[in-house]
């Protein structure tokens, strides 16, 4: 098992919070993304589980991070 280096992940978001929420609200959408695609002829698995694919992209740094004011806009 990978552990992810906590330090490098937190400087991308305000808390740790945030970053939990982050990774399950992407690692819920691959894994719908992955249920739509299952009558698709070219349909293959996921390589990993949703949860560490959402990871790798956190530590990438590739996860869209919401501005609060932003958030705050959307959820009017």
């Amino acid at each position: 098992m990978f552990l992810y280096p906590m330090n490098e992940m937190l400087s991308q978001v305000e808390s740790r919070y945030e970053l939990v929420n982050l990774v399950a609200r992407r690692a819920r959408q691959l894994t719908s993304e992955n249920e739509r695609r299952d009558n698709d002829e070219n349909w293959e698995p996921l390589a990993e589980k949703p949860v560490t694919l959402a990871l790798n992209e956190a530590w990438a740094g590739k996860l869209p991070v919401e501005e609060p004011e932003a958030a705050e806009s959307a959820e009017e």
